[in-house]
């Protein structure tokens, strides 16, 4: 049986093809109800979990976020400035360049200052 050769995907700031797109959900907005785009490159089905990466545009809003005992997020800021505060009122603000882990189990807000695009790899 052959196996097919794994193919390597480039992350840019603006994928060919439609978003997916939508809005935090109403019981999580703290402040706007932003549109959100979102092009999934990737969907891998791991022994270990699941693994999606890609590119996502936000414009400015605040919402309540909660990751999963197993999910975490790292992402990179291509363009834009977002803050991620956590449970205790702290935050990390993320510009150009920068990139974010977001841990197991976190809770807190995601906050887009300015439109933000970046990319991302979700593990679960």
């Amino acid at each position: 049986m052959e196996h097919a050769h794994p193919r390597l995907i480039k992350l840019v700031a603006l994928p060919i093809g439609a978003p997916e797109t939508d809005n935090p959900k109403p019981d999580r907005l703290v402040r706007g109800n932003p549109l959100r785009e979102t092009w999934n490159l990737v969907q891998d089905h791991l022994p270990a979990g699941e693994v999606f990466c890609g590119v996502w545009r936000c414009q400015p809003g605040r919402w309540r976020i909660a990751m999963g005992p197993t999910e975490r997020e790292l992402f990179t800021v291509l363009s834009g400035v977002c803050r991620v505060h956590d449970a205790k009122g702290g935050f990390e603000q993320t510009g150009p360049g920068e990139g974010l882990y977001i841990p197991p189990g976190f809770t807190g807000e995601f906050e887009v200052l300015e439109p933000l695009t970046k990319t991302y790899m979700i593990c679960e």
